[in-house]
């Protein structure tokens, strides 16, 4: 017995060696946050570029996903609530500036980190040193964003009463409570002029990269028209609609859409279905037109689909229909399938055809040996 409780103690000791090495102990994730002139906040009129240091955040080598750096909105800041990790939903507990989780398609107002030698770091921004620590540039557009809720509804966050900054989350779907934070930005006078290297607004710029450092756009009074009733509809091309590109409606392929009709100079969100996916806000071009690319997930299911564009000032929307077919993986996967089953097929005929001839040969066997056994009647000789 005291032999038995010696193993079992070792076996104990053993396991928690290997649960500690398996899960190292890693600094509390930190962030700091800085413009292009020392200070921490984000222009109230300006488009502002932040540059953003993180350290201590937990790095898994070869790991899948990584980290999520989103500008955006939590609920409550001074607690875990919000957290994915604690049950937190976006568009309830926290909202976001939607953009492309892809590298090439992204505007900068959402970054992707992935792990070191992870299979997604092709489609990263940056990727994560071994100690956790990675540097990354985001584009805070102004004090007020488009964001779409859980139901696909667009709603609109006022940085300027309410508490925003930058979130990171576990990318990829992989909640990590180790690398969820959140840390506050406030907007103040940080240009007093709009600089002379401001981006031009003449089109949606879907697909660049962000600004780089003190670029900024227009003063917001100037980049955004009225209120919906307050634009000429003369300052408008024609009737609005939005065209997806067919060709690339594949599932995990990005679809190229174009859109038009919107007022120029505003904001105007993508929305696929009710929020399977999000591409903006992008800026309508001087004609009201904008053009995009839109990741589609994977497991999109094939058939009829619909992608949405709303414009935030004047309240267009126009919505188009179209078929999305399954990716060549899918369809790879289907073939391969039912080329396993038709091997498969002749293997478990000749299964079952010797499974009879051994049954058949163990009843003969059985038959002769009680034939042999049988007792002789008496008298016979």
């Amino acid at each position: 017995m005291n032999r038995l409780t010696s193993l079992l103690a070792a076996a104990a000791l053993a396991l928690g060696t290997v649960t500690a090495v398996a899960a190292p102990a890693h600094a509390e994730a930190r962030l700091t946050v800085r413009n292009d002139r020392g200070g921490d906040q984000a222009d109230t009129r300006y488009r502002t570029t932040l540059t953003l240091d993180a350290t201590g955040f937990q790095s898994v080598k070869g790991g899948f996903g990584g980290v999520y750096v989103m500008f955006g909105w939590v609920r409550d800041p001074g607690s875990d609530s919000w957290r994915p990790s604690k049950g937190g939903l976006t568009g309830k507990d926290y909202r976001y500036i939607p953009d492309s989780e892809n590298a090439a398609d992204n505007r900068g107002y959402l970054r992707f980190v992935s792990f070191p030698g992870g299979s997604t770091a092709g489609e990263a921004n940056a990727v994560m040193s071994g100690s956790g620590g990675f540097r990354v540039t985001m584009t805070v557009p102004g004090p007020e964003f488009q964001s779409v809720d859980r139901d696909g509804k667009l709603s609109t966050v006022d940085c300027r009463t309410m508490t925003c900054g930058v979130i990171t989350i576990g990318a990829h779907g992989v909640k990590n409570p180790a690398n969820e934070t959140f840390t506050p930005v406030s907007f103040g006078e940080v240009y007093d002029q709009a600089p002379s290297s401001a981006p031009s607004q003449s089109g949606s710029q879907s697909g660049s990269q962000p600004s780089g450092a003190g670029q900024s756009a227009p003063p917001a009074a100037e980049a955004s028209p009225p209120a919906a009733g307050g634009v000429p509809r003369t300052a408008r091309a024609g009737r609005p609609v939005v065209t997806a590109d067919r060709a690339t409606a594949v599932a995990g392929n990005a679809l190229a859409f174009t859109g038009r009709g919107f007022a120029p100079g505003e904001q105007v969100l993508a929305i696929l279905d009710n929020g399977l996916a999000a591409l903006g806000p992008m800026v309508a071009g001087t004609s009201g037109e904008v053009a995009g690319v839109l990741p589609l997930p994977a497991d999109i299911p094939p058939g009829t689909h619909e992608l949405r564009l709303s414009g935030a000032a004047s309240g267009t929307e126009v919505s188009e229909r179209f078929p999305v077919s399954a990716g060549p993986e899918v369809t790879a996967a289907a073939s391969t399938q039912t080329a396993d089953d038709d091997e498969a097929l002749p293997a478990s005929r000749l299964f079952l055809a010797l499974a009879a001839a051994v049954f058949l040969a163990s009843l003969l066997l059985l038959l002769l040996r009680r034939r042999r056994t049988r007792p002789t009647p008496a008298g016979v000789v």
